[in-house]
């Protein structure tokens, strides 16, 4: 089995997903370029989210592709065709064939009705229409507050350096919306400190 990645291009993951009759926005450090307009740091993977309502879709638009669920505790099995994942898998890794790189990481996040729910705390919501943005380039990523919420997890050096690059594109209602997020979900952490947070 090939096991090293070869992350998609943002434009090939755009071209992909256009025919997913469902909402999608890229996550993670491309993400983060795509707030930024601008190359950041080196990339290991590339990073789509999707609400659990539509994960199955995803098949379609990557037919004739290998899916495989990454299963708790850290297990990749095959995604079978029309399955619905349980609610404890969270990514699928994606390739074009066996012998080929990993492309593509799905996420699946929650829903309840229109409002995101964090798949991490079911406190923090938003409406599912208010928590993407769309690139110069056209490409939909998650919203940069979304985005720093994800990474405030275990931040490893890389959540670091896209904290100091995001936090200036955010306005008070952002930063208050982070926050009050991170707080909520982690308690006491560094980035809450920050005198330009909250």
């Amino acid at each position: 089995m090939h096991t090293s990645w070869d992350p998609a291009a943002p434009e090939e993951v755009h071209e992909l997903f256009a025919g997913l009759a469902a909402p999608w926005w890229l996550a993670g450090g491309y993400a983060v370029e795509q707030a930024l307009g601008r190359s950041l740091r080196e990339h290991g993977d590339i990073d789509v989210l999707v609400l659990r309502r539509d994960h199955v879709a995803v098949q379609e638009v990557l037919r004739g592709w290998e899916w495989w669920a990454a299963d708790p505790p850290g297990v990749l099995r095959p995604w079978r065709a029309g399955e619905v994942l349980p609610t404890e898998v969270c990514d699928v890794w994606c390739r074009p064939a066996a012998d080929r790189p990993w492309r593509i990481q799905v996420m699946i996040d929650e829903s309840d009705g229109e409002c995101w729910t964090s798949r991490r705390n079911p406190r923090v919501r938003r409406e599912v229409r208010s928590i993407g943005r769309t690139g110069a380039s056209g490409i939909p990523y998650l919203a940069p507050e979304i985005l720093l919420f994800y990474k405030a997890k275990d931040t490893r050096p890389k959540d670091e350096t896209d904290f100091a690059a995001l936090l200036p594109l955010l306005g008070p209602d952002q930063r208050r919306w982070l926050a009050r997020a991170i707080s909520q979900t982690c308690g006491d952490h560094p980035w809450l400190a920050h005198g330009s947070l909250g």
